[in-house]
């Protein structure tokens, strides 16, 4: 399948613990399935955020039904991309407040990152 870039501005850098992070996002296709993937370097506040936040939602049942029915909400009621973004940026905040708890909490931290050729990593589901 073709990738295309989603254009503007918003989708090459991002802001994570107060430094700006080079962050690019592909989407797919018009008509196919609607899907972001976001790059991230792997040593980087932005790449924490994400791994968090991935964690965070595997290992807590009801942060992940309490997100997935706000997205789906969300997707239903906000069609236009600017204002999805705004509003699931507060509650992004929110859950990773929720997520930073939960870190310290469990004694989570960031994974190393998987060199070429070893088996998957398990997820984690402390």
């Amino acid at each position: 399948m073709r990738r295309a870039t989603r254009a503007g501005p918003w989708n090459r850098t991002g802001f994570s613990g107060g430094r700006e992070c080079r962050k690019p996002a592909f989407a797919p296709p018009a008509g196919a399935r609607s899907r972001n993937v976001h790059l991230r370097a792997h040593d980087g506040p932005s790449a924490r955020f994400a791994l968090l936040f991935r964690d965070h939602l595997r290992a807590d049942a009801e942060s992940r039904q309490a997100w997935g029915d706000f997205k789906q909400r969300l997707a239903l009621g906000v069609p236009d991309l600017f204002g999805h973004g705004q509003i699931k940026a507060a509650a992004t905040a929110v859950l990773m407040a929720a997520a930073e708890r939960w870190a310290a909490a469990t004694g989570w931290c960031v994974p190393p990152p998987a060199t070429p050729g070893s088996p998957p990593r398990p997820r984690s589901r402390s």
